[in-house]
């Protein structure tokens, strides 16, 4: 299967979804794939299938049974909410995976967008700022910082401070 087959099938299997902000589903996945278009197609796919496990019928078996490549299988498997697992649990696990860590950076990435998270009521834009930038403590750390600011030059270049000033000594993260 190739990017183009997998972006079908994530496609059809959102259609009809919408994110937080209430615009259609497929568009928050592709900008992810985006993200990860320099580290190879096997990436791209897994950035397009992201949350087709956790959010629509398809399953992991599914997934290989229609030939979607098994590296690309298991980074989603990864990053895959698993029901009674904290985030910052899952989150640390996805930080042991290379693929995974990278699909997240670019998930988180999208996910803290300024122009996407304004869109939200004031509680809920702050509990998800702080939650994504625990999140990136843990997936930064992982992935180092060339690969972050890789994905984050793409998805969401309002970022590149943050890793600026985490790069410096004695700044405040």
């Amino acid at each position: 299967m190739n990017v183009a087959e997998v972006d079908a099938l994530a496609s059809a299997a959102h259609a009809g979804q919408v994110d937080k902000v209430g615009v259609p589903y497929i568009g928050h996945v592709r900008a992810v794939a985006a993200g990860l278009v320099p580290f190879g197609d096997h990436l791209v796919m897994a950035g397009l299938l992201h949350d087709v496990i956790e959010d629509t019928e398809w399953t992991a078996d599914g997934l290989r049974e229609a030939g979607v490549p098994d590296r690309v299988v298991c980074a989603v498997e990864a990053v895959t909410n698993q029901q009674g697992v904290p985030y910052e649990v899952k989150v640390r696990r996805i930080a042991l995976n290379r693929d995974a860590t990278l699909v997240k950076i670019a998930d988180n990435a999208h996910n803290s967008r300024p122009d996407r998270s304004a869109q939200l009521p004031e509680d809920q834009r702050a509990r998800l700022a702080a939650k994504y930038r625990s999140a990136r403590d843990v997936l930064w750390a992982a992935a180092g910082a060339l690969d972050v600011a890789t994905i984050i030059n793409i998805v969401n270049p309002s970022l590149l401070d943050e890793l600026r000033k985490r790069q410096t000594p004695g700044s405040p993260s």
